[in-house]
């Protein structure tokens, strides 16, 4: 499929810090770039809230990135909220240049903003609500939550050609606060950084490099470390286990260091402390070296929309243990790619158990990952979906 639409993809930042929306929307760019689309994303240079440096990138001109344009500006005033007058300026200025806006967050003011000035722009735009929608996720700063949404987000998911969920599930379970608005249900892809080396070779290298015995198996959770993470489950889950492993923790936590650092002190406190590795963030070769030397990838969440983490380590022929509140999960059961249990610690503690005492089985679901993975989360597929429904809402 081939297009010449000018699209814009707005969202707070493309950071990896951020970890899924921010490869979602390089993934989904890109793919569209290679099938006609001319994209512009338009983000700020947030590079995490509190220590971290903002990105070190030109500001407000155009910066070419794997076959789309992306424009940076800076994060001010309220660097903790990613906002930007300088985006919304050039959004106001250029909106009438592009044909159509796919808008990632709610309840980010910048997102916010460039949905209102969209709508005054008459530039048609869809919202991505990354699981904000969710009620377990709106009663976080509820009161707040629901003012926020009385000024301003309600005008515009009302105002939005279409409501963008990454799962049934997640569509499902999505607040509305009565609105009628379409929904447009497609899943997110994925983008693996470049297998450079066979599997054992890199399950050798992460073994010398972490000084992990070859005969432990590798239990791998690579996600944003946070409360709705399920941290509370899979700890004492993981202590629970008889079958000796490995636990690597890959993640960081941008916004909220004082629990990125009590996780790290409970583990240190604990039995884990003799078998875990905390990497912090990790990004390029050692992301990938470490998803080719896992042998069984947890995430047993409590709200996901998608789990872009999740289809991450089936690409790359992981099988997963995860919650079932992880959307994909019906996708996970019906592909028999790894195991799907309640919010709980003791069901998931018997799949760990399950998973670490049967090597062959959980080899027979990771190629089943591998397999589901490749047909159903490629991003050339997504996007030729978005583009679809692209032109089908211009055509309305």
């Amino acid at each position: 499929m081939s297009t010449s639409l000018n699209i814009l993809q707005i969202v707070p930042s493309i950071s990896l810090i951020y970890g899924g929306p921010s490869q979602m929307v390089r993934g989904l760019s890109a793919a569209q770039a290679r099938q006609g689309a001319n994209v512009t994303v338009l983000t700020t240079d947030s590079n995490g809230d509190i220590d971290q440096p903002p990105l070190d990138v030109p500001l407000a001109q155009p910066v070419a990135e794997d076959g789309y344009t992306v424009i940076y500006f800076r994060c001010s005033p309220f660097r903790r909220y990613k906002f930007s007058l300088g985006l919304l300026s050039w959004l106001r200025q250029n909106a009438q240049n592009y044909d159509i806006a796919h808008i990632h967050a709610l309840f980010s003011p910048v997102s916010t903003a460039a949905a209102a000035i969209a709508r005054q722009q008459a530039l048609p735009y869809l919202m991505r609500p990354l699981g904000t929608l969710d009620p377990a996720d709106l009663q976080k700063k509820r009161r707040f939550k629901q003012l926020y949404v009385s000024l301003f987000e309600r005008a515009n998911l009302a105002g939005a050609a279409a409501i963008h969920f990454t799962s049934p599930q997640e569509a499902k379970v999505s607040e509305r606060f009565g609105l009628t608005t379409r929904d447009l249900v497609m899943p997110l892809g994925v983008s693996l950084p470049p297998f450079s080396q066979s599997d054992a070779q890199a399950a050798q290298q992460v073994r010398q490099h972490f000084g992990i015995a070859e005969n432990l198996p590798i239990v791998l959770f690579m996600s944003r470390i946070d409360p709705k993470k399920g941290f509370d489950l899979l700890l004492p889950a993981l202590e629970q286990q008889q079958t000796p492993f490995h636990f690597i923790l890959c993640g960081a936590n941008p916004q909220d260091r004082d629990y990125e650092r009590a996780i790290a002190a409970q583990i240190e406190a604990s039995p884990l402390a003799e078998h875990t590795t905390l990497t912090g963030f990790v990004s390029g070769e050692l992301k990938a070296q470490l998803l080719q030397a896992a042998d069984l990838f947890v995430l047993p969440s409590y709200y996901e929309n998608f789990g872009i983490a999740v289809a991450e380590a089936m690409m790359a022929g992981k099988p997963v243990v995860i919650s079932d509140q992880v959307h994909i999960a019906p996708n996970i059961q019906a592909s028999e790619s790894g195991w799907v249990v309640p919010c709980a610690a003791a069901p998931l503690a018997r799949a760990l158990a399950a998973a670490l005492n049967h090597p062959a089985e959980r080899q027979r679901r990771g190629e089943n990952a591998k397999q589901y993975a490749v047909e159903h989360y490629s991003w050339d597929a997504i996007a030729a979906q978005t583009l679809t429904a692209y032109q089908q809402i211009l055509k309305n």
